[in-house]
């Protein structure tokens, strides 16, 4: 299949689109002046149930609708659509409400960019001490956008909030700095739209730096998802296979982060196909998702997803909160109801399924898993845990918040038992403190010279 994208302006002509109302035409078109919009012909004719397409999981979670804005930011943007206010007195209020998203969760701008010899790596991120991500240029970008993404600003011209580089040789000047990093992530965006040869090229300057402390490449995609031909038929799909294999056979982990957010992923031919010709290069696939409201708040779908990653020689991975931004009061559920849901599909499972870990908050001070309620003392409160931390002593450390059953993100939460702050705080907020005062004293140095 020939890939074709749709977006706001040109899917019209598609036929399986004449089923949306005018209102719903121009809800995509309103939501999708803040939140970016594309889909493409696989999703569209082989995802999507369009003969109950309102209600369907996979029409959700690529068309934007009305519920994923604020009813006085959708009412504003649909006012001035209808009145044709000029574009530049549009453009300023979307920036507003852009901002009022959080479109930078968990101090990823502020807190995660490192610094090379005083300069700063946009395309970089460094927060836990043996994974390091990075940003190609090229591929920020996706085959198709989900409504619920925590990247979106990268793919709404919000240019000061972009992650990217080009320079892969800052990259292996990092690294070799930097021995405790044993993992790098390819991110996005989608590396995998990226040409073969660029992939490659990045590849290759890593490869040929000869670092011995890398020991496995990542890439985080969704196109197994959403475009499984970018491994059977696109020009350069055998190019793409073969760069993984050339990864592996230097004995490099290769780990293809696949993002499966439903079960009706996994069932088309050319899914099965594209999970078969990846396995064969020597690369492991492993699974993740947040757990959405709308989408995939079920423990059967979560239950039957795990199994048929498994069957097909995938590795579950991660179940993650929704993360407090974008379209997250549309698809967010509470931390209550997450971990039912994780515990309701992990006891559906066998044990071959159960290296999923979850629910998990990505946020500032670290990766947080909810390993269950309880009630100690007389209070019932949630039990924490760090799977990854800013200081890596936190991890493997439980403690406690106070049960709320309307928290939906780790701020939401207080310390249970009285206490003033949870264990981490102190040293995490000193962290940060440190790091704004040293990108300060550079600023300014900077400027002076």
């Amino acid at each position: 299949m020939k890939y074709r994208a749709f977006t706001k302006n040109n899917f019209d002509g598609i036929r399986a689109f004449n089923k949306l109302s005018p209102d719903q035409v121009h809800a995509i078109r309103v939501v999708s002046e803040v939140l970016p919009f594309k889909t493409n012909n696989y999703v569209v004719n082989e995802l999507i149930d369009w003969d109950h397409f309102e209600d369907d999981p996979m029409f959700i979670l690529n068309f934007p609708r009305k519920e994923m804005l604020e009813p006085e930011h959708f009412s504003k943007i649909s006012w001035m659509i209808e009145k044709n206010t000029d574009r530049s007195e549009l453009a300023r209020y979307v920036h507003q409400v852009r901002i009022s998203l959080n479109p930078h969760p968990a101090g990823q701008l502020e807190h995660n960019v490192p610094t090379l010899k005083g300069e700063k790596l946009t395309g970089i991120q460094h927060k836990y001490r043996e994974t390091m991500l990075f940003f190609p240029s090229q591929g920020q970008t996706c085959h198709a956008y989900c409504t619920f993404c925590f990247r979106w600003p990268q793919f709404t011209g919000m240019s000061e909030l972009k992650f990217a580089m080009k320079q892969a040789n800052l990259l292996v000047d990092y690294l070799r700095v930097n021995p405790a990093i044993t993992d790098i992530l390819l991110t996005g965006g989608d590396p995998m739209v990226m040409k073969a040869s660029v992939l490659e090229r990045y590849i290759d300057t890593m490869l040929k730096a000869d670092i011995p402390h890398l020991k496995t490449i990542r890439i985080g995609t969704k196109s197994l998802a959403f475009w499984p031909y970018r491994y059977l038929t696109d020009p350069d799909s055998q190019d793409i296979l073969r760069v993984f294999r050339k990864i592996t056979d230097r004995g490099i982990n290769m780990a293809v982060m696949a993002h499966f957010s439903h079960q009706r992923e996994l069932y088309t031919d050319a899914v099965s196909e594209a999970v078969k010709q990846i396995r064969r290069t020597g690369a492991q696939i492993r699974t993740q998702s947040p757990v959405l409201r709308h989408i995939n708040d079920d423990p059967d779908v979560w239950a039957t997803m795990w199994r048929r990653q498994v069957d097909m020689g995938m590795i579950p991975y991660y179940m993650f909160v929704a993360r407090d931004t974008g379209a997250q009061a549309y698809f967010g559920v509470s931390l209550e109801q997450a971990h039912e849901i994780f515990t309701g599909a992990y006891k559906r499972v066998s044990g071959v399924c159960r290296t999923v870990r979850g629910p998990s908050m990505s946020t500032g001070p670290g990766k947080i898993r909810i390993e269950g309620i309880a009630e100690i003392r007389g209070e019932k409160v949630f039990v924490l845990n760090f799977i990854q931390g800013r200081n890596p002593d936190w991890v493997g450390k439980p403690f406690f918040a106070a049960y709320n059953p309307h928290a939906e993100w780790l701020d939401h939460l207080e310390p249970a038992f009285g206490e003033r702050e949870f264990f981490y705080e102190e040293e995490y907020n000193r962290l940060i403190e440190e790091d704004l005062s040293e990108k300060e004293n550079r600023r300014k140095s900077v400027a002076h010279f």
